[in-house]
């Protein structure tokens, strides 16, 4: 028989006993040793639970959450938020409709100025165009990276061109010495300059040869200079970000751009619209306009989620739960919009990611990026477009009129 090892729970490393002289053990005897024929000194096996209620101790429960829940949102407000996006329908992608001459453009007014009125403009034709606009925007860049050749027309190049001189005089215009943290005076010099170009950008981006449509300007021109956030209040939130896709509807509803330049509005326009808003939240410290805090994607922007769900549909490696790779975030966040969100999200807010982020990590959790983008377009309905709350005391969402 080979002798017992350092480890054997007789000689515990020390001088084992032999058989005859092992000490008795602390529990009843559950058998013996298969090398020195002595007494085991395992722990028997825990008593069950007491079915009786009166027991003074309790069985363990049934489920145990991965992680704690975060605190600060009431339930009743979340679960109804929920439900609301369960029971909305995901918008799919629609044809836009091409405006045909003779035109009769207009100023626009405001016409949305509470829930009612959003959700009235969400059901109409023309919200119902819109989102089936965002969702073929969507669909366009399945599979695609940012960097894959695409149809690059003579519009999207033009719009190109203004965002990059609107990025250049970021660089021109610094940001002002101040105590305060947020809202840097400079950002109104910087819009300022913008809304007074606004006029001749458009006339940039419209084609030479057709005078019928530079009448659009006065339409056009509202779209485009709410867009890049609100002056008074130094702020820029999801409405901002709506309208830019607004004033790109407001394009295609004109004609010019087509079903063959979505991929390139996405990967291109709208990828350039993303670095230029995120170089003035950070140079000029924009406040977050109706900022749900930890219970929204982002403190700024929804359409990269929507936009970047899409890109990862069926990708053979990456899952939702890749986000919390840290490898995969270095690699990747410049070819595929939601990964450049978490990664710019992790770099601007501190402490663990499932407390500052608890809905992204939430979705981490779904098992596909289809149902991911699904999911996203019915929240960007809910909870974007037919909510008024975050709108208090500024433009609404949009300014409609007769044409767009």
């Amino acid at each position: 028989m080979d002798p017992p090892g350092p480890d054997h729970h007789c000689g515990q490393g020390r001088n084992p006993l032999p058989p005859q002289a092992s000490t008795a053990p602390p529990y009843p005897a559950t058998g013996t040793c298969c090398k020195c024929g002595g007494l085991t000194t395992f722990a028997p096996p825990p008593t069950p639970y007491p079915s009786s209620s009166s027991a003074e101790i309790s069985p363990p429960p049934s489920y145990r959450p991965i992680r704690c829940p975060a605190i600060n949102v009431a339930p009743d407000i979340a679960s109804r938020a929920q439900q609301t996006i369960i029971l909305t329908p995901v918008p799919q992608p629609q044809r836009v409709t091409i405006l045909s001459p003779p035109y009769r453009f207009e100023t626009p007014v405001k016409r949305i100025s509470s829930p009612a009125d959003a959700k009235r403009f969400v059901d109409s034709e023309s919200g119902k165009s819109f989102l089936g606009f965002i969702a073929a925007l969507s669909h366009s860049v399945r599979g695609h990276k940012i960097s894959d050749p695409c149809h690059e027309s003579e519009t999207v190049l033009s719009i190109l061109s203004v965002i990059e001189t609107m990025s250049k005089w970021v660089d021109e215009i610094p940001p002002a010495v101040q105590s305060s943290r947020y809202g840097n005076l400079s950002f109104r010099v910087w819009h300022e300059k913008m809304c007074d170009s606004a006029e001749n950008f458009m006339l940039e981006i419209l084609p030479k040869d057709e005078e019928q449509i530079k009448g659009s300007t006065i339409e056009l021109v509202p779209y485009f200079t709410d867009s890049f956030g609100n002056a008074s209040r130094i702020d820029y939130g999801t409405g901002h970000e709506a309208n830019f896709a607004a004033w790109l509807y407001c394009l295609a509803r004109l004609g010019l751009i087509k079903e063959e330049d979505y991929q390139a509005v996405v990967t291109r326009v709208f990828v350039k619209y993303l670095d230029l808003m995120r170089k003035l939240q950070l140079v000029y410290c924009l406040e977050p306009a109706g900022s749900h805090g930890v219970w929204g994607l982002d403190d700024y922007h929804f359409l990269p989620f929507v936009f970047g769900s899409a890109q990862l549909i069926d990708h053979k490696y990456m899952k939702p739960k890749s986000i919390h790779n840290e490898d995969i975030l270095e690699n990747f966040s410049k070819e595929y919009l939601y990964l450049g969100c978490i990664s710019f999200v992790r770099k601007v807010k501190k402490g663990p990611f499932a407390e500052h982020s608890p809905m992204l990590d939430d979705i981490s959790g779904v098992q596909t990026w289809s149902k991911v983008n699904s999911g996203m377009l019915k929240m960007y309905r809910a909870e974007v477009l037919e909510k008024r709350e975050r709108e208090k005391g500024r433009k609404a969402h949009y300014i409609e009129n007769s044409k767009f």
